[in-house]
């Protein structure tokens, strides 16, 4: 295709009311006319494959050239996706019981698969002396449809259990009990390490690790309120505030007032050592971002995701002198 019947394609497949939104929040927020704002978002999304999202969590206004070159736009990030995972092999991540089943050695906790084969005697036997389970649709993203339930919810067992059928296929999880430290920082969620492994064209290893960090939510994840900050490969160590995709930085949690800059993650290389191990699993599927959960005993797998989302990895608040991560992926293909 031609670069001026790419340039065109893009631009048809534009959000034009989204980007109107964002330029004017960021017209209010940094003084920039709104019709820079609109041509600078327009040579993104042409020059650099970027959405009006990446445009704002990257804070491309604020970019040279050569710094935009460096993050890690959708459309990088899909062109990642596309040439690394074999979609065929999607099914072992994205369907949340296969992953369960094929990663069981690092999963290591009780579930119930509920779909139209779920009885309530099933239901009955699982729930047997849980202090609390956790509902999963069996497929989704960014925390969609995630539920906790407590025994205060299945007192009606006839009740819960005709609520579960009607919840649509599932899974029901033994909630994770996160290290001490780790709900030092937020205890109403289980604060997960982001470990993005790659089997790649130049070599293969850990990518990028980033700490998830809940702020009053069950969930950690950055769509529901959550934050997130970088994590030092070699120690374990926060290497950064953490951000939210409102733009907001902390450098100590809003709730519970813990440190987060220099916070050392529990077990953090027996982490990288486990989604090390796992990438080799399913070798069709080389570039994964696992979630990963810090308990008193270790490491567990929460989930593993064939098609990372791409927002974390490009905070701004990451990358102070502007040098988005994407020099990080050329170490492992040639991009």
């Amino acid at each position: 295709m031609s670069r001026i019947g790419y340039v065109l394609r893009r631009i048809g497949k534009m959000d034009f009311k989204k980007m109107n939104e964002t330029a004017n929040m960021l017209h209010k927020k940094t003084g920039k006319s709104k019709l820079w704002l609109f041509a600078d978002m327009a040579k993104c999304a042409a020059k650099y494959n970027a959405g009006y999202m990446d445009y704002k969590i990257a804070e491309m206004y604020k970019l040279n050239d050569a710094q935009k070159r460096t993050v890690i736009t959708r459309g990088l990030s899909n062109e990642i996706v596309r040439r690394m995972n074999d979609k065929a092999y999607w099914h072992f991540f994205d369907d949340k019981t296969e992953f369960n089943q094929t990663f069981s050695k690092w999963v290591q906790r009780d579930w119930l698969r509920c779909d139209g084969n779920l009885t309530q005697d099933h239901l009955s036997a699982f729930l047997q002396d849980k202090p609390a389970v956790i509902f999963k649709p069996l497929e989704g993203s960014s925390g969609q449809g995630i539920e906790k339930f407590a025994p205060a919810d299945w007192e009606d067992m006839n009740a819960f259990f005709r609520k579960i059928k009607e919840m649509g296929d599932a899974i029901l999880e033994e909630v994770v009990v996160q290290h001490k430290c780790m709900a030092a920082l937020c205890p109403t969620s289980v604060n997960t390490v982001r470990i993005a492994t790659m089997i790649g064209e130049k070599k293969e290893g850990i990518v990028y690790a980033f700490l998830r960090i809940g702020n009053g939510k069950v969930m950690d994840n950055v769509d529901c309120g959550g934050m997130a900050a970088r994590v030092d490969l070699e120690s374990g160590r926060l290497l950064t505030v953490g951000a939210d995709k409102q733009g907001n930085t902390f450098e100590k949690h809003p709730i519970t007032g813990t440190d987060i800059i220099g916070f050392e993650v529990p077990y953090f290389k027996e982490a990288c050592a486990m989604c090390l191990e796992a990438m080799k699993v399913v070798p069709q599927v080389r570039f994964v971002a696992w979630d990963v959960a810090i308990t008193e005993n270790g490491p567990r797998f929460i989930e593993g995701n064939s098609f990372p989302s791409h927002a974390v990895p490009q905070f701004a608040a990451h990358y102070p002198d502007g040098i988005g991560i994407m020099p990080k992926f050329r170490e492992f293909l040639n991009i």
